[in-house]
């Protein structure tokens, strides 16, 4: 043992003294750490296989490395220089100018935008700025999105941050914390503050938390569906209001309808994109709308008319386009149906002799108009929009209907 132990430590002492004659190289730290485990390794041996190990590597450690350190000391003495030059001249990204920092950052897609904002602070402050999501917004949901789910977007995160805020007055310690809130009743309060901060760190109001939450599906927003409940044949060429859900797995939507009269709620799963769109105007669904295009309508224009099964239900707005009266032959050159008190609604989509093929309105004193048997008409708007008469004709149904 004696002679072991004598053998184990002379290279030891000799590698010590040449360590406080010599600076250390840098990869001194990388054989440190993995000296443990080679002598734990070397530890498994007998006796007699560990003093011919031990004598042989260390001999061939000092005669080789004694022979190579010299020619190798220039080559990695330049690699070390180059190798701290480079980490003195990196640049981080935020040492770039704001302009062109702000720049990147506006051409980052909203999956890449989330991902920068988790590298730090000082760009987590940067990417969840409304600078920068308003465009995501408007590029993807701009087109159904209204005031109307904006407004519910407000009040959903009024009643968030209320409940979040009662739930911080109501909430009583418990166990532990029971006792160090009677010694000192701060540490409660505090704890329970950072918990908040942490679960909600992302300002509630903010473009960017609108966005994950429309995003996500985890919030519902008022807006209209064409030809509701998979193209049901009595929703044809109409546009009626729903509340909607994104699903990100199919990117389609849940629409659910309101209950309106003896019907029940309804709801349909994987509504496209295509059928959806933000209301015309900010009103209720049972709201009349008061026309303001009447004097101006013509035959050949394209407009939309609510219309309405009952009082009891919501309007619905369809398709129709302004036709000619039964004294005229068509004729443009002729035609003074525009001088008319009468206008003709014709809802093509229908047969010729069906009762709902086409109807007539007052030019002048037009309000709902109607009866139960064939329900009312509400107020008219002109299509001027190519993309809107568009999006109706693409809708028509394959066949006519009765």
């Amino acid at each position: 043992m004696l002679l072991y132990f004598l053998i184990t430590c002379f290279p030891f002492i000799f590698f010590i003294k040449s360590l406080a004659l010599k600076p250390l190289p840098p990869w001194a730290t990388e054989m440190r750490l993995l000296s443990p485990w080679f002598w734990k390794d070397v530890s498994f041996f007998p006796s007699s296989s560990l003093i011919k190990n031990i004598l042989g590597l260390g001999l061939g450690f000092f005669t080789t490395t004694s022979s190579k350190m010299s020619l190798k000391k220039m080559s990695f003495t330049s690699k070390v220089d180059n190798f701290e030059e480079v980490e003195e001249s990196a640049m981080s990204v935020l040492d770039l100018p704001d302009l062109v920092l702000e720049c990147i950052l506006e051409r980052l897609p909203p999956a890449a935008l989330c991902s920068m904002a988790g590298v730090c602070s000082s760009l987590r402050s940067r990417c969840i700025s409304d600078h920068f999501w308003a465009k995501h917004m408007k590029n993807k949901w701009g087109r159904i999105i209204g005031p109307a789910a904006y407004r519910e977007w407000q009040w959903h995160v009024a009643l968030k941050t209320r409940k979040d805020s009662s739930h911080l007055k109501q909430g009583k310690p418990k166990g532990l914390m029971r006792i160090l809130s009677i010694v000192r009743p701060s540490w409660w309060l505090q704890s329970k503050v950072d918990g908040s901060n942490k679960l909600c760190s992302l300002p509630g109001d903010s473009v960017m938390a609108w966005f994950l939450a429309l995003e996500t599906g985890r919030f519902w927003f008022p807006a209209q569906v064409y030809n509701r409940e998979n193209g049901h044949v009595g929703f044809m060429l109409s546009c009626y209001d729903a509340e909607l859900s994104y699903d990100p797995r199919t990117d389609t939507f849940q629409a659910r309808y309101p209950p309106h009269g003896r019907r029940a709620e309804a709801t349909e799963n994987n509504v496209p994109w295509e059928r959806l769109r933000a209301p015309p105007f900010d009103t209720s669904p049972h709201d009349l709308h008061i026309s303001d295009c009447l004097n101006e309508l013509r035959p050949g224009d394209n407009i939309e008319i609510q219309w309405r099964r009952n009082k009891e239900f919501p309007y619905g707005w369809w398709y129709g386009v302004v036709g000619h009266l039964e004294s005229c032959d068509g004729n443009e050159n002729y035609c003074r149906c525009h001088h008319s008190d009468t206008v003709v609604l014709e809802f093509n989509q229908y047969t010729l002799g069906s009762r709902w093929r086409r109807t007539t309105v007052h030019r002048k004193e037009h309000r709902e108009e109607g009866n139960e048997a064939d329900g009312f008409y509400g107020g008219i708007r002109k299509l001027c929009n190519e993309e809107e008469i568009s999006t109706w004709k693409r809708l028509w149904p394959s066949e006519i209907l009765e």
